[in-house]
């Protein structure tokens, strides 16, 4: 028998990933599911990404990148980051990832020691858990309820940093509940991580273009706090770039260094043909991306109309990325006659047998009382699986 590690059997599954296997493995018995467990653009990489890529190739882009990312790629981050955000950095405070999520894994790493810890809001995207008990933190969750647009407040901010306290990490635009910090809310924060010099803030903003609040907002504008703030993004939502692996970091340089260290030893530099795609994405502006953004807007309004008519559903207007979060807990002791709903993963579970719809449950991103809907999909598929989620819901009394 083989014995596997403390480490990892402390790891759990991503729960995303899983309900995603689980409605493959159903639709290849013949079931015709809709999934909306996925956060993944149902939109091609654009035309002009493309063409970048196969003209890396010609030009025998073949070989080992630099491990931090290529020079021309690390400027071109620099000077988005001045166009769109009107943040100064300087390519050696950049570092090119195998993902966003390398990104986040690479901060934590560097920056913690065992039995410190990381201040997480809740609900957080499911790998923020994970990550920080790689890196042997202690996670201390502060809960954002969705009367607050599930937003953490200054307030709660302050009570939950301790001595021991060493990261923040939060998303904005959030994944799972599409909220999004405004620059006041983020100010007030900043605040806080003033007075507590000791807090990196790992600041989560890969949703950046799919904001329908207006401007994106960065922590990292605020001066009192920037040379802790740990700013990570990449192409996968905003340029449809997901299967291509790209993400990167922005921070001090003593951080982008330690980072491009430890990566060295994990995997290296990130793929030379994604490297030179993401090079083009680099250099489209933000308006290119409105058509994409002005259709999830479009498709979060028709999906939260529809869920009005589920009488015991509460939801709340998120302004980006594309998910709906609602809380579903009054479906709680409910049962269909065979099946009795206990939680938010019975009911997610329910919901894919009885009506063919993935969906995740809210415990994955640290509330119970959730589940998590992506709109990632066409308008037609996404209004079958509401009727279908409507039906099945019904059965329950």
């Amino acid at each position: 028998m083989t014995v596997l590690s403390k480490r990892i059997n402390r790891l759990t599954e991503s729960e995303t990933l899983a309900m995603a296997q689980r409605s493959r493995e159903l639709k290849a018995a013949g079931y015709d599911v809709i999934n909306l467990s996925l956060g993944e653009p149902d939109f091609y990489t654009p035309d002009t990404i493309k063409v970048a890529a196969k003209k890396g190739i010609d030009d025998n882009y073949t070989f080992y990148t630099p491990v931090n990312g290529y020079l021309d790629l690390r400027q071109a981050i620099c000077k988005k980051l001045k166009r769109d955000n009107n943040l100064e950095y300087s390519p050696d405070q950049i570092v090119v990832s195998t993902g966003a999520k390398q990104a986040i894994a690479n901060s934590m790493l560097c920056l913690a020691d065992p039995g410190q810890q990381a201040v997480i809001p809740a609900p957080y995207w499911v790998s923020y858990r994970d990550l920080s008990e790689l890196a042997e933190l202690e996670g201390v969750y502060i809960r954002a309820e969705i009367e607050n647009d599930f937003k953490i407040t200054p307030d709660q901010l302050e009570k939950a940093i301790t001595p021991k306290t060493k990261l923040f990490i939060f998303s904005s635009p959030c994944n799972p509940t599409g909220s999004v910090y405004t620059c006041r809310e983020l100010r007030q924060l900043a605040e806080v991580f003033e007075q507590n010099p000791h807090v990196y803030i790992i600041s989560d903003e890969i949703y950046e273009h799919i904001n329908f609040a207006g401007k994106h907002e960065s922590i990292a504008q605020f001066d009192n706090v920037r040379s802790r703030v740990i700013l990570v993004n990449g192409v996968s939502k905003g340029f449809c770039m997901t299967g291509w692996r790209l993400g990167y970091m922005a921070a001090s340089k003593e951080i982008a260094k330690a980072c491009t260290k430890i990566q060295g030893q994990f995997t290296s530099g990130a793929s030379s043909i994604s490297q030179r795609a993401a090079l083009k994405a680099m250099e489209i502006s933000p308006g290119e991306t409105k058509q994409m953004r002005e259709k999830f807007r479009e498709r979060r309004d028709m999906v939260l109309e529809m869920l009005k008519d589920i009488p015991l559903m509460k939801t709340n207007i998120p302004t980006g990325a594309f998910y709906i979060f609602p809380d579903i807990s009054s479906y709680f002791g409910k049962s269909d006659g065979k099946n009795i709903i206990s939680n938010s993963k019975d009911l997610s579970m329910y919901i894919l047998n009885k009506a063919n719809v993935a969906v995740v449950p809210g415990d994955a991103f640290g509330d119970p009382a959730c589940i998590r809907i992506s709109y990632a999909t066409s308008e037609i598929l996404l209004a079958e699986a509401v009727e279908r989620l409507k039906y099945a819901l019904a059965q329950l009394t």
